[in-house]
């Protein structure tokens, strides 16, 4: 259900994206969508590692650290 969920979002970042006119709306689409890209990689990573609730909070600050890490990457 989660797979969904992050599928929909991100195809809701890539038609929005079509609809931006103008250079600074689309720059802001480029570091959402990079931050959001980020953070799914993270948390990706931070929930392969730990277990319990280490397991959580390696999630929560996967998500986090890569979220700012593909902002910082992207210019943002």
């Amino acid at each position: 259900m989660k797979k969904f969920g992050i599928l929909g979002v991100l195809g809701a970042a890539m038609v929005l994206q079509a609809c931006a006119q103008t250079p600074a709306q689309q720059r802001q689409l480029n570091c959402a969508g990079a931050g959001a890209a980020g953070a799914l990689a993270g948390a990706a990573v931070g929930n392969q590692l730990g277990g319990g609730s280490g397991r959580d909070i390696l999630t929560a600050g996967g998500a986090v650290g890569g979220g700012l890490a593909a902002s910082r990457a992207a210019g943002c």
